[in-house]
């Protein structure tokens, strides 16, 4: 049950992060490092768009794929860990974002990323799973 809870407020948190990229996509644009849009071929915008889409559909997986389950509870794992030089960029240039508007917070969320991700593997089962395999 409490991995039910878990795993339900993990997909409201993505689907809220996921809506606020679009809505508000320039206060994303500076943690895009140089590097991102070269590697997508997408402008700054574009990535912040994209990895909002992402997090939608990560989020309505979460709720809506019981089979799949585990398997996208290693995604969202996964999205955490691609996310993660954006947040350290965000923090090396003090780039304010909805939320994190202070080194301190923008600090704080950098160690937020490993639980975010534990989170995800626990939620879904997906480390149990996998050990089965």
């Amino acid at each position: 049950m409490i991995r039910h809870i878990a795993r339900w407020a993990l997909a409201l948190g993505l689907a809220f992060m996921g809506v606020l990229h679009f809505v508000q996509t320039r206060g994303f644009r500076g943690l895009i490092p140089d590097w991102a849009t070269r590697m997508t071929r997408l402008d700054k915008d574009g990535v912040v768009v994209a990895s909002g889409a992402a997090e939608l559909a990560l989020a309505a997986g979460l709720i809506a794929l019981p089979r799949e389950r585990a398997r996208i509870g290693w995604a969202t794992a996964a999205f955490f860990v691609a996310v993660f030089p954006g947040n350290v960029r965000q923090w090396r240039t003090h780039h304010p974002a909805p939320g994190l508007d202070t080194d301190t917070k923008r600090l704080v969320r950098l160690f937020l990323q490993p639980v975010l991700i534990l989170w995800a593997l626990w939620s879904t089962d997906a480390l149990h799973t996998r050990s089965r395999r």
